[in-house]
């Protein structure tokens, strides 16, 4: 097994801090997947999110992402919630699958930008999960200039309105539990499904310190048509810890609606290649 795993990719191992997925640490990604027949595993990806009613919502969200053809990649993950604070709402358990394919489309020119296209479904699986399947397409541009990046994401999500919703007496609608993604809360984590999403973000690299700083803002409607856009705005930082693992951290803000919760997180990305597939 070691023997299987152990195929040298430092070159591309080295600079993985440069690679911003979804959720990290910022919700806007760059239009690269990762690299045929690469491997790369989210080890602990945490999310927490704390409203102003006082109520917690943690997700743990492992992810494994293959790149099954040149410049294409396909991932899943399995997103676990556990929510803490509102009375008689306590819960935690598999809020769903989650599976999706991303390509890129070309590479960067002076005069195009990298684009890439993703297909994202959500499977109604777990005890957390929603009540019915969501897919969703989205279109990746990334622009690289002398002092920074700049990513623009726009998506779109076909699925039903939640059947409903569960209010908690005497609370109000921001202290619904939050994090849970679509049919039984109201407020969902900032990167969770909404019916459109645009956005756009900036990223400086630091290559002597095999370090990213990144910032985001973006507007989304939720699948309830009737509820308001909810406008976030994001930071955060990706560091190469060693040849084959790079770690994240990062802070989201709501900027629009009665709850304006904030929220942290923090992950590792350990990358690897198996070698009789790249015999094959």
């Amino acid at each position: 097994m070691i023997a299987l795993l152990g195929v040298p990719r430092v070159a591309h191992a080295q600079t993985d801090y440069y690679n911003t997925d979804s959720g990290r640490p910022i919700t806007i990604e760059d239009a690269y997947p990762v690299e045929r027949y690469g491997f790369e595993l989210q080890l602990a990806p945490v999310r927490l999110e704390r409203s102003s009613g006082g109520s917690y919502g943690w997700q743990f969200e492992p992810e494994l992402a293959y790149g099954i053809f040149p410049r294409t990649q396909l991932e899943i993950g399995l997103p676990i919630h556990v929510t803490d604070g509102v009375p008689g709402r306590n819960e935690r358990g598999l809020a769903g699958i989650e599976i999706s394919a991303l390509h890129n489309l070309n590479v960067e020119t002076a005069g195009l930008p990298a684009l890439g296209v993703a297909i994202e479904g959500l499977l109604p699986v777990g005890s957390l999960a929603p009540d019915d399947p969501y897919a969703s397409l989205k279109g990746i541009a990334t622009r690289t200039y002398r002092f920074a990046r700049i990513h623009l994401n726009g998506r779109w999500t076909w699925g039903a309105e939640p059947r409903e919703t569960h209010h908690v007496p005497g609370a109000s609608s921001s202290e619904i539990t939050p994090m849970h993604p679509l049919s039984h809360h109201a407020d969902s984590r900032s990167d969770e499904l909404s019916r459109w999403l645009v956005g756009a973000a900036i990223d400086k690299t630091f290559p002597l310190k095999a370090s990213l700083v990144t910032a985001s803002a973006y507007v989304e409607q939720p699948l309830e048509r009737a509820d308001d856009l909810r406008w976030v705005t994001e930071a955060g930082l990706r560091y190469q810890w060693s040849p084959r693992l790079a770690v994240d951290a990062g802070v989201a803000k709501k900027l629009t609606g009665d709850d304006r919760p904030w929220s942290v997180t923090f992950g590792a990305a350990y990358a690897f290649a198996i070698r009789s597939l790249m015999d094959r």
